[in-house]
């Protein structure tokens, strides 16, 4: 059963990276990066299940938390081409004075 799981997610895996590759947009993209940093998340888990070692789980939810991070940070760049300036100033920067 283990087995099976593990080519499941090797064949899920092996989808998302020809979804990387083959994306029509920026967005398709960090999707697909997105969802194999997902499934690398499971494989961790699974793997530490399959040698007996709880300890994998720390090194998954790790992963899946700088998962996370790296996806927002993408999804930042790619609407305002920077890491830069926060959200707030842009907003405030846009308003016009009533005159």
């Amino acid at each position: 059963m283990l087995a099976a799981g593990v080519a499941g997610l090797l064949i899920a895996m092996g989808l998302m990276v020809v979804r990387l590759l083959r994306g029509p947009t920026a967005y398709d993209r960090v999707l697909a990066v997105n969802s194999f940093g997902t499934k690398t998340v499971l494989m961790i888990a699974l793997m530490g299940f399959a040698v007996g070692r709880p300890d994998f789980l720390d090194v998954a939810i790790v992963y899946a938390l700088i998962n996370f991070i790296s996806t927002i940070a993408l999804m930042k760049v790619f609407r305002l081409r920077s890491l830069g300036e926060p959200l707030a100033r842009l907003s405030m920067s846009r308003e016009t004075p009533d005159a």
